[in-house]
């Protein structure tokens, strides 16, 4: 078993959990630059989950919708 993919599961379950749509979710989970732990505070916070990718996008790229 492949734990990479593991990994990327458990992000994507994690994202989802938190209120991430899933499509979302998805996309940020096969993608490291993505600060887990910032997102989930955000949101915590009260950020909606496209609101806090969009604020924590990487530089070099646009947020994914």
């Amino acid at each position: 078993m492949d734990s990479s993919l593991n990994l990327v599961d458990w992000r994507r379950d994690v994202l989802v959990n938190a209120g991430f749509p899933a499509a979302l979710a998805a996309r940020i989970a096969r993608d490291d630059r993505w600060d887990l732990h910032e997102l989930l505070e955000l949101v915590q916070r009260g950020c909606p989950p496209p609101l806090a990718v969009r604020v924590l996008a990487p530089l070099d790229e646009e947020a994914p919708r």
